[in-house]
């Protein structure tokens, strides 16, 4: 089953510049908090609609291999765009992880309005949330929560799965400088392993030191 509904029944009304949100990184005990911001053009061609439909899920249902996959489907699709947000384990300690995850999805969204030298008219947030954005603009931007929509939504799926694969990535560029962690493995959530380092070693500059480490 195809996920567009969400963003179709919008475009129905006018509603355009329509952005899915999500974020990857809220439960480490380690590391930074990523958010992406996705756009899905109506105009939707070269857009892989049978095989992306047929492997799509929330993030977290998905392997590495098969988010690496969909990654890359996306990355080719010129009907799709986004913008990355990352938020420092530092940040998270001084704001806390909630305010940390809604300052990310800010920073996306920003990173994606100056790809698409346009303002979102309508946002699309996994959870039961609103981000604060009005600050910075004329006119209101509406916004829909959404609970899961990460398993519901295409442009949210899309934005968790884009979130998770870049933080990832960043979380084995941090495995290359603290390696007797293993962030390559874990990604700095709290396994057994990881706890079992950090008892051993103690905590190092990008462990969250407001987390119960």
């Amino acid at each position: 089953m195809f996920h567009l509904r969400e963003e179709k029944k919008l475009w129905k009304k006018k509603i355009n510049t329509v952005v899915g949100l999500d974020e990857a990184g809220r439960g480490p005990l380690a590391g930074p908090v990523l958010a992406a911001a996705v756009f899905v053009s109506q105009k939707t061609i070269g857009f892989p609609e049978k095989q992306v439909s047929a492997i799509i899920r929330d993030s977290k249902q998905l392997s590495p291999q098969k988010r690496e996959e969909i990654f890359k489907m996306l990355e080719k699709c010129p009907a799709i765009k986004w913008g990355i947000g990352i938020v420092s384990e530092k940040t998270i300690d001084r704001i806390n992880i909630f305010e940390a995850s809604k300052l990310a999805m800010l920073k996306a969204l920003k990173d994606l309005e100056k790809k698409l030298l346009r303002k979102a008219d309508f946002l699309i947030l996994d959870g039961n949330f609103k981000i604060n954005v009005d600050g910075r603009r004329r006119r209101k931007l509406l916004q829909k929560s959404i609970i899961k929509a990460d398993e519901k939504v295409f442009s949210c799926m899309a934005a968790g799965i884009i979130a998770k694969v870049s933080r990832d990535k960043i979380m084995k560029r941090i495995h290359k400088k603290f390696s007797k962690y293993g962030f390559d493995q874990h990604k700095g959530y709290p396994t057994e392993l990881h706890r079992l380092m950090i008892k051993k070693w103690g905590p190092c500059k990008v462990h969250r030191k407001s987390f119960c480490l």
